[in-house]
């Protein structure tokens, strides 16, 4: 009876547990299915009440206008040499100065690594003039380096990899590989970096999907529109005295089609990486 009792239990707690999930996959994915039926139909129609569930057929029609509007596919173009290049940079540069705070020894260290930690309590906004002032003076305004350069390394991911790199590379096997005649260059790329690749490469994904979403330091340093990121383009598709949800809703849910793509070939393994730097103790 004891046995029937608890296999229930575990079988009430089951259910429950796959409705919440059921109820959290809802409330992520509804957002995207209603950009979906806006940019299907028109601003009258996402505003009536109560609203549509059925997608319509104007999404081709609209997308047509996003084209023709602004320079949408040189926006694509820019945003992916963007994120893409910050997504590699934060994945090295990152692992690189984790490996430094994490194993190797000098003076100042623990301080030097606290104050890291501490710039990410400062709101980024802070840091838009000064960085506005730096970038001005090096000729950068309107180039995509002004928005590469500054994204390739931040706090979070230099803590990020120190922890890993912490938890999963004992001091034995660098130790090793220094008796072998190692140089640290060496240590670090061929040793280290191989057994925190896992989680380079999760740090490498949210720097992709944090610079593709990035919008106000890009609206802040960019000109022209052959140089606009793909939140400028959409940005740029309405203007000061009427918005057109249906196109602009058009514009995000194809600046959102690659980050689903994205997400398809990579999410598990990315889910992997995540997971795999939570159990390591």
């Amino acid at each position: 009876m004891k046995t029937t009792r608890r296999r229930r239990s575990g079988e009430r707690v089951r259910w429950w547990t796959y409705a919440l999930l059921a109820l959290a996959a809802f409330a992520c994915l509804f957002p995207l299915y209603w950009m979906f039926i806006v940019a299907t139909t028109d601003t009258a129609t996402a505003t009536n009440l109560p609203p549509e569930i059925v997608p319509g057929g104007n999404f081709f029609h609209l997308a047509g206008l996003v084209f023709s509007t602004v320079p949408f596919v040189r926006s694509i173009v820019n945003s992916l040499v963007v994120a893409g290049t910050i997504g590699v940079g934060q994945a090295v540069l990152c692992a690189l100065a984790g490996f430094a705070f994490a194993k190797m020894r000098f003076r100042g260290r623990n301080a030097l690594f606290l104050f890291v930690v501490l710039t990410m309590t400062v709101p980024t906004q802070l840091a838009i003039v000064p960085q506005y002032m730096i970038i001005s003076s090096l000729g950068w305004v309107d180039t995509l380096q002004a928005l590469i350069v500054p994204g390739l390394a931040n706090a979070f991911g230099i803590f990020w990899m120190r922890q890993h790199i912490s938890s999963a590379i004992s001091d034995e096997i660098l130790q090793a590989a220094r008796i072998d005649g190692a140089s640290t260059w060496q240590i670090f790329w061929r040793v280290a970096f191989p057994l925190v690749r896992p989680a380079a490469f999760v740090l490498g994904l949210l720097g992709f999907v944090t610079a593709w979403n990035d919008f106000l330091w890009p609206f802040v340093v960019l000109k022209s529109p052959e140089m606009y990121t793909v939140q400028i383009a959409i940005k740029a598709l309405q203007n000061s005295f009427n918005i057109d949800l249906g196109l602009a809703m058009s514009g995000s849910f194809l600046a959102t089609l690659p980050l689903l793509v994205l997400f398809v070939f990579v999410g598990r393994r990315m889910v992997a990486g995540i997971m795999n730097g939570a159990f390591k103790g």
